[in-house]
């Protein structure tokens, strides 16, 4: 995950509320299993309608209730391929922030007028240290938990805090056991 301190740049507007993560990321690109090449996939239907014309900033700000809808987390990794950094909205889906979150992207809860001077001002500056958001020359805060914030600006997923912590641990757990081979599968 590559971490997040400022991010600056233009500003996508999806100005629509109640935007769930089938229509995110439509549920018949889901059968892939690795993370990456989701962003293709992102909002499919309504691009493919001509209804959204998605330009790669690293800011999107949305309507109200971004994300709701079903947990899955290829909607998240739908908007990081894609290019955005950073989502702006009045309120998340709860699972979809975390999904969020645990891939690098920092969902930022601000009111609708808020978001609207974000949109007319064309670009922005996020300063996630500072928690602060800039826009032609307004600011407003933003709140965020120290733990994410931390995973955030470090660069933390999952798996590295799991590595960080217990690499130790792993390593002794590796030398005690008489882990298998994989199979060779060049004759296949």
């Amino acid at each position: 995950m590559r971490p997040l301190t400022l991010v600056e740049g233009g500003v996508t507007s999806l100005d629509r509320d109640d935007v769930d993560t089938d229509q995110i990321v439509p549920a018949r690109f889901l059968q892939r299993v690795e993370r990456t090449g989701y962003g293709k996939y992102l909002f499919h239907d309504w691009r493919g309608d001509g209804d959204v014309d998605l330009r790669p900033n690293p800011v999107l700000v949305a309507g109200a209730n971004f994300g709701c809808g079903s947990s899955r987390e290829h909607a998240a990794w739908a908007i990081e391929d894609f290019g955005f950094r950073v989502i702006i909205a009045p309120s998340f889906g709860d699972i979809f922030a975390g999904n969020a979150l645990k891939v690098g992207l920092l969902p930022i809860r601000l009111e609708r007028d808020a978001c609207r001077a974000v949109v007319d001002a064309g670009t922005v500056r996020v300063d996630l240290p500072e928690q602060t958001v800039l826009a032609s020359g307004r600011q407003w805060t933003f709140d965020i938990d120290p733990d994410s914030k931390h995973r955030l600006l470090n660069g933390l997923d999952d798996v590295a805090i799991t590595l960080r912590e217990h690499s130790d641990a792993i390593t002794a757990f590796e030398a005690r056991h008489d882990l298998l081979p994989l199979p060779d599968t060049t004759a296949l």
